[in-house]
């Protein structure tokens, strides 16, 4: 390692080499050593490439480790640091060889490390950040179990609607718990809250006590306590007074919680309210089994309470992962989409400032291919609610090209293991013929979604590997591409995703094995994608290119038929883009190479969604296209869209 210097200072940051500590605007920022051993080799060489190879030698010294060792300590540096690695301000990825520290970096003496701040003080200027922890069931009481998640949401949602602190998502918080096996000292390392309210409830009889404190996470110190008795039927009051409690001890403003209560996003119905809650927990497993259940509860929300704003967009969330199960086949379920957009709308009758309604209402209109009003939308719950991370999401969500990937960032900040981000940033750099940087983003997503395989998430990430070996088999690198299809297979995610990328998977393999000359294992792979998705145009086409390279005209035939009739298909199920990109592959694979460009260039001009056909800079099939004057103006408009 580097001699020490005493202190390397750049942006709001000081490594102080002396006592090994990184500070932001006098603020300490916890760090792994490994973490902050690679933050010190980058500093000492700044603007100079660092090879992997340097960097393996530096930091494991005589120890045989992977890839993913070295791109999982740059992506927990570069969370520390805030950076986003698809427009760096520290550490920039240079594909295939190695990392750069671009920031300019002055060195000085020890005492420029400033001392740390208190440790329940943020940076300079960003507000206190407080996470709410599931309350525990003291009397065990199974009949009771919703109120467990329940009272932590309400009590969220409720500190948000105060406006004075930065809330975290309640699951996130419970994620990185669990990961810490419980100890609230994880929300500070790894920069999720600076404050956590911890709490419990018992009932005897028909009356029921809520405890609850806040507490410094560093420190362990409890800065206020709130206790509330009463009766059960009066749970909304007592979890309206928990949170009165801790704004008066903490000199917040107050008050905003009981309004809240008494608008129409909420409920006075307790059965309501426990069939909301219920319903929310099964559509936060995003497992697809749960989704008709989490339907059911909605629904019974609803009748009970015809004016439940929440209810509504939990219905419209749930309809719309209903019609997500079904998306990658040829006639996706577009009755339970209408029914997610009509709920969503309900919702915006019933609360026109509900901004969660109006990000739900964003989301599920970019599938039901409406961008503008999808936009319109998202932009509109982000003006109402700016801090929430899942606003920021949806509305880069409904955004493209530069629009997208500024609300991405902003999520990042507040939600570093998102992994959907990942990919949806990729996608514009895809887009753009930009791969580096693809495959950059791609490599940090794909460290998220290892480092959640095996564990209960609530947005369990899947694809990310699936991508990058679509990318890497772009570029013509056949054993890695072959390896990051079968990582994601070994992901065995059961979310709602699960089974297409799969499907997916297995087709780049098809594709991998064939361009490799392993025209039977191509067909074994393209079979399989067909088991999981009988009617799969893109699969059915590639066991038509295999069967051509084989010299079997007639096997060929047969798939290229189940082909056109599966474009058909996609086409009466309103995937017209993707029956399009379907459709060029089909004339490549038959050398109809001017019909495919022609059908490309078609597609950019009538299609409505600006991010219709992203994949084709890296779309196999699309091989033979590359270098022809057509087809470089489809990806010079293609990218010219992604701007």
């Amino acid at each position: 390692m580097p001699a020490d210097t005493g202190s390397y200072r750049f942006g709001p940051f000081v490594l102080d080499t002396v006592s090994f500590r990184l500070y932001r605007s006098g603020s300490p920022v916890p760090l792994s050593p490994k973490s902050a051993d690679l933050l010190l080799y980058l500093l000492a060489r700044p603007s100079t490439l660092v090879t992997k190879d340097e960097l393996f030698k530096a930091l494991w010294p005589d120890v045989a480790v992977t890839d993913n060792a070295l791109t999982q300590a740059v992506s927990e540096l570069r969370q520390a640091l805030g950076d986003d690695p698809a427009a760096p301000a520290y550490i920039q990825t240079v594909a295939r060889r190695g990392y750069r520290f671009v920031a300019p970096v002055a060195t000085g003496p020890p005492e420029a490390a400033a001392a740390p701040a208190p440790a329940a003080m943020p940076d300079a200027g960003r507000p206190r950040a407080i996470a709410v922890t599931d309350f525990a069931n003291v009397s065990g009481d199974p009949e009771l179990a919703w109120l467990v998640t329940g009272i932590a949401e309400t009590v969220t949602n409720d500190l948000r609607a105060l406006g004075v602190l930065r809330v975290i998502d309640r699951v996130r918080a419970s994620e990185v718990l669990g990961r810490a096996g419980g100890s609230l000292s994880a929300l500070g390392h790894e920069r999720v809250a600076d404050l956590a309210v911890v709490g419990s409830f018992q009932r005897a009889g028909d009356r029921l006590r809520i405890t609850a404190r806040v507490v410094d996470v560093a420190s362990g110190e409890a800065l206020a306590d709130a206790k509330a008795d009463g009766a059960f039927a009066d749970v909304f009051d007592l979890q309206d007074r928990i949170v009165a409690q801790f704004a008066g001890r903490l000199g917040l403003a107050s008050g905003a919680a009981s309004e809240r209560r008494q608008g129409l996003r909420e409920t006075s119905s307790l059965e309501a309210y426990q069939a909301f809650t219920e319903g929310r927990v099964k559509l936060e497993s995003l497992e697809a089994a749960r989704v008709p259940e989490a339907i059911a509860d909605f629904e019974r929300a609803v009748a009970l309470d015809p004016r439940y704003a929440l209810a509504e967009v939990g219905l419209a969330n749930a309809w719309f992962w209903r019609f997500e199960q079904s998306r990658a086949e040829n006639q996706p379920a577009a009755a339970a989409l209408a029914a997610a957009v009509d709920h969503a709308r309900r919702a915006i009758e019933i609360d026109k400032d509900f901004a969660e309604a109006h990000a739900t209402l964003a989301f599920v209109l970019v599938s039901a291919g409406r961008p503008k009003e999808a936009l319109a939308a998202g932009r509109r719950a982000v003006t109402l609610e700016p801090g929430y991370w899942a606003n920021q999401f949806r509305l880069g969500h409904a955004s493209w090209g530069e629009e997208r990937l500024r609300p991405f960032a902003r999520v990042l900040e507040l939600y570093p293991d998102f992994p959907f981000v990942h990919f949806g940033t990729a996608m514009v750099h895809v887009a753009r013929g930009a791969l580096d940087r693809a495959e950059s983003v791609l490599r940090e997503g794909a460290v998220v979604q290892d480092r959640q395989r095996g564990r209960r998430q609530r947005f369990p990430a899947c694809g990310l590997h699936w991508l990058l070996g679509l990318t890497r088999l772009a570029r013509g690198d056949l054993a890695e591409s072959r390896a990051e299809f079968e990582r994601e297979l070994e992901s065995r995610d059961t979310g709602i995703y699960a089974a297409e990328f799969a499907m997916d998977s297995h087709v780049g393999l098809g594709y991998a094995h064939g361009l490799e000359g392993r025209l039977d294992t191509a067909r074994e792979m393209f079979g399989r994608a067909l088991a999981r998705y009988p009617r799969h145009g893109r699969s059915l086409l590639g066991l038509t290119a295999v069967s051509l390279a084989a010299g079997r005209r007639a096997d060929a035939k047969a798939y290229a038929a189940r082909a056109s009739e599966a474009v058909a298909e996609l086409r009466r199920g309103g995937r017209d883009a993707e029956a399009t990109v379907s459709q060029a592959i089909e004339h490549v694979v038959f050398g109809r190479l001017d019909e495919a460009v022609a059908a490309l260039e078609e597609l950019l001009v009538r299609a409505e969604l600006p991010f219709a056909g992203w994949t084709i800079p890296i779309e196999p099939l699309l091989r033979p296209l590359h270098g022809r004057p057509g087809f470089e103006r489809v990806l010079a408009r293609l990218a010219d869209r992604a701007r």
